[in-house]
């Protein structure tokens, strides 16, 4: 029987790790990983999720060149791809990731067939909400 490597977690750059975990830890209802919830300027900060499954960290960076998707220029180089069950709640989504700092790069929410939206967090790093 073959074994294969898990998936732990997705790791982000930034170069305020704070304030990006903080937007991802009320995006996605995470908690920090006990002894990162108190900022003492750390490197790294990790957040976690109720299910146990694959958790997000954020590692400090000096620089961070932000994605220019869909322009060329800088690469998205990752993107994470999150689900919601209907345009209802994509459009009440939506509201939550601008209110959290988010920035609004494509709009796809009419789509017939997939509607999302495209956003960049704090930091620049795209990600996608869309209805599955």
């Amino acid at each position: 029987m073959e074994t294969y490597p898990r998936i732990r977690q997705t790791v982000l750059d930034g170069t305020d790790i704070r304030t990006l975990a903080e937007f991802y830890r009320r995006l996605f209802g995470l908690t920090y990983r006990p002894g990162d919830e108190v900022d003492a300027g750390q490197d790294w900060l990790v957040l976690r999720g109720r299910d146990g499954g694959p958790q997000l960290a954020f590692q400090r960076v000096d620089r961070l060149p932000a994605a220019t998707w869909p322009e060329p220029g800088v690469p998205q180089q990752l993107h994470l791809d999150t689900v919601v069950a209907d345009t209802r709640e994509l459009d009440v989504q939506h509201e939550r990731a601008l209110a959290l700092g988010a920035k609004l790069l494509l709009d796809r929410s009419t789509d017939p067939d997939e509607p999302l939206r495209v956003y960049a967090d704090p930091a620049g790093h795209p990600f996608c909400i869309f209805v599955a």
